[in-house]
């Protein structure tokens, strides 16, 4: 069944990586993982740092970012991003990074926190390097946390009883702290280390905001997804960051106002050696997980995808031609006709089919010539699925009690309640062709009982994690408070989504008279776009904001 829903290593497309070959069966995934999702940047932050306080000398610490803020809290003071990790490295734990370099700080990019970041912890004793071996005017995506324990640091597991956070992580902590389950864990998804993302099912917002488009106010809501790891999945998510650490070509810029600028304020550029990875961790739970990336074919070429990989979009390929009755998606974009046209070819050939779509109501940027650019490839993806699909498509947005929107940063899919794919990739072409980008697949071999047992109808049952997923969304953004009945069954619980978001559009529009009604989503409504702004907004989009990094061949054959 499992061969049904992942790739083979046939088909992830990419010859020049062991990801797969390493596995004692050969199969291009991993079974017996514990997957557990972290919705909102609070609940992750929270355990990210119980983990790495509970770290010792000689444990390893190995993460990716595309945008990281010294200052960012994990909790409350003292738990800072920087003296977190910092701390960790004084204590004698490997800490290494690697932060994506970044376009200038001009253009709306994290050059300068990146920066910051890595200078700091170098001094510390971590190893963070500034990494911009990427495809021209793209970035490395990804977001993830590996943490390894070494056997000779005494116990495994969780860690507790470390402390209030202003003095989490001291040197004069236990060594006898129970930490069992912790010796080998990892987090990845969407969630960067940085300003906004330390928000919860409120979403009031992160004290530590990052201003985006006005509509979102001072401290802008944020909604996000993590997923916590562990068992033998861990290894491949390790190899994964250690193939882009081992990668031979140089770290230092061509720019030469960049090299000028770094011979004043030099960066690394020679990382160590990484120690031997150790065996994968031992099965732990019921989940099969295969990791998904994305990374584009560059020059000098990546030595573990010379010819790129896009194995996020041949999952996608794959899984919607099983699609039979419903797909939930959260995307911060959902934009690119190639990617709309892959599920509107599963709407069209499954008539029972359902998706349902939700999406930020605006988008970061605002102002008169970034916005058009980032309304036009979503007014064109969203038509084709609509055109594809009629009224079995339903398109949202979420705000939050107050009625400020909620920026949704999430890239979640579940389909059919059996396959949920959690990562850092949005449903465009930059992010299945472009950018790096890892996510996290995931089938639990666990059966679910309530009714309906199959709802694909294929044999396959509903699956505790991918049901669990959707539901614990659908719960939030619904307000849904009472028995999941209605939820489960994919037409009912796509009529009930549409009720409560017409119902709390209709009480906005008769202008917010009596009680507001339960839910937090109301029927998305794109910005029409005039046939002069569509004219010269387009190609900026498509050279730009949605760049395409596949060959030329696959660019001329529409394929992954």
């Amino acid at each position: 069944m499992l061969d049904q829903w992942f790739l083979t290593a046939e088909e992830r497309g990419n010859p020049d990586t062991d990801l797969d070959s390493r596995h004692p069966d050969g199969q291009a995934w991993t079974t017996g993982n514990l997957v557990r999702p972290l919705v909102h940047g609070r609940a992750y932050f929270s355990r990210l740092l119980e983990v790495v306080e509970g770290l010792r000398a000689g444990d390893l610490l190995l993460f990716t970012d595309w945008r990281g803020d010294l200052d960012e809290r994990l909790d409350g003071a003292g738990s800072e991003v920087g003296r977190v990790l910092g701390r960790a490295a004084g204590r004698g734990v490997t800490v290494r990074g690697l932060m994506w370099r970044s376009h200038l700080e001009l253009l709306s990019f994290s050059s300068r926190p990146n920066r910051r970041l890595a200078e700091e912890l170098n001094l510390s004793g971590a190893q963070v390097v500034l990494d911009h071996r990427v495809h021209r005017n793209g970035s490395h995506h990804q977001k993830l946390v590996v943490v390894r324990r070494s056997a000779g640091t005494g116990g495994t597991g969780s860690a507790s009883g470390t402390g209030t956070p202003g003095n989490k992580g001291t040197s004069d902590s236990t060594d006898s702290t129970d930490r069992t389950g912790d010796d080998a864990v990892a987090f990845a998804g969407g969630i960067d280390l940085c300003y906004s993302r330390r928000d919860d099912a409120a979403h009031a917002g992160d004290p530590q905001s990052q201003p985006i488009a006005d509509a979102y106010g001072q401290a802008p809501p944020w909604h996000d997804i993590q997923v916590e790891v562990r068992g033998p999945a861990v290894g491949d998510l390790e190899r994964t960051f250690r193939e882009r650490w081992n990668d031979p070509a140089s770290l230092n810029n061509p720019n030469p106002l960049r090299q000028a600028y770094y011979r004043l304020r030099p960066v690394e550029t020679d990382p160590d050696r990484l120690p031997p990875q150790e065996e994968d961790p031992a099965p732990v739970g019921p989940h099969a997980v295969q990791i998904l990336r994305t990374y584009p074919r560059r020059r000098p070429h990546y030595p573990f995808a010379r010819h790129g990989e896009r194995s996020i979009a041949r999952a996608y390929r794959k899984v919607l031609r099983r699609a039979r009755r419903l797909i939930y998606l959260e995307d911060q974009y959902m934009w690119s006709t190639e990617v709309a046209r892959l599920f509107a070819e599963a709407l069209r050939r499954e008539p029972e089919l359902h998706l349902v779509i939700v999406v930020p109501r605006f988008p970061t940027q605002g102002g008169r010539f970034a916005l058009p650019p980032n309304l036009v490839g979503r007014e064109q993806a969203l038509e084709i699925c609509r055109t594809a699909g009629g009224d079995r498509v339903g398109v949202y947005d979420v705000e939050n009690h107050a009625g400020t929107p909620v920026y949704v940063h999430s890239k979640a899919v579940t389909v059919d309640d059996v396959w949920a794919s959690v990562g850092s990739d949005n449903l465009n072409r930059r992010s299945w062709s472009h950018d790096s980008e890892l996510a996290v697949a995931t089938v639990d071999t666990t059966l679910d009982p309530r009714e309906p047992a199959d709802p694909g109808g294929l044999g396959d049952g509903a699956r505790v994690f991918a049901r669990e997923l959707r539901l614990q969304l659908w719960r939030e953004h619904l307000d849904w408070d009472g028995e999941d009945a209605e939820l489960l069954d994919p037409e009912a619980g796509f009529k009930a989504f549409r009720r409560r978001a017409e119902e709390l559009e209709a009480w906005h529009q008769g202008g917010q008279v009596g009680p507001r009604p339960p839910g937090r989503v109301r029927p998305h409504q794109p910005q029409r776009l005039n046939r002069l702004t569509r004219a010269w907004a387009g190609p900026l989009y498509h050279a730009v904001y949605d760049p395409d990094g596949r060959p030329r061949r696959m660019r001329g054959d529409n394929t992954w």
